[in-house]
């Protein structure tokens, strides 16, 4: 037997790649941004934020949904990094940030940083080097 395929959701595109903005809506209907920001100082390092945007949750971007969606959403957060990878090649650097919960101590890897980490192979190879020094910020470099 073969492997499942990974499923995803649909994913909306900005009109124009250099927008950086995608969308994405979950089975639940739960409405999803995922953003790719340049920073100032660097144009070919990309700030990666994603999050919830129903009116529901109040603006709150990184709410928790708790609606069982979470592994088909971050396999639509994959795809949508590696489309942004594809139509921007010359990007040297990305970088995840998850914030801490109320909850969570802050000297300690949030659960959302812990996350991401099991998904960032399936989006960069081995010619990328990730580094964890930042607290909850994952910069990821490519290696020249």
């Amino acid at each position: 037997m073969g492997e499942r395929p990974i499923e995803i959701y649909k994913i909306i595109p900005p009109p124009i790649s250099t927008a950086g903005v995608y969308y994405f809506t979950t089975g639940s209907g739960v409405n999803y941004e995922v953003r790719f920001g340049r920073r100032q100082d660097n144009i070919l390092h990309a700030t990666i934020v994603f999050g919830v945007t129903n009116d529901e949750y109040e603006g709150e971007e990184y709410s928790l949904t708790n609606k069982g969606e979470i592994y088909k959403v971050m396999n639509t957060i994959v795809a949508v990094v590696k489309i942004f990878m594809e139509q921007h090649p010359k990007m040297v650097t990305y970088e995840f940030t998850g914030l801490a919960k109320a909850d969570e101590p802050e000297n300690k890897l949030t659960a959302r940083i812990n996350l991401y980490k099991r998904y960032l192979p399936l989006i960069f190879d081995s010619s990328w080097k990730f580094d964890f020094s930042g607290g909850n910020t994952i910069a990821i470099n490519h290696i020249k």
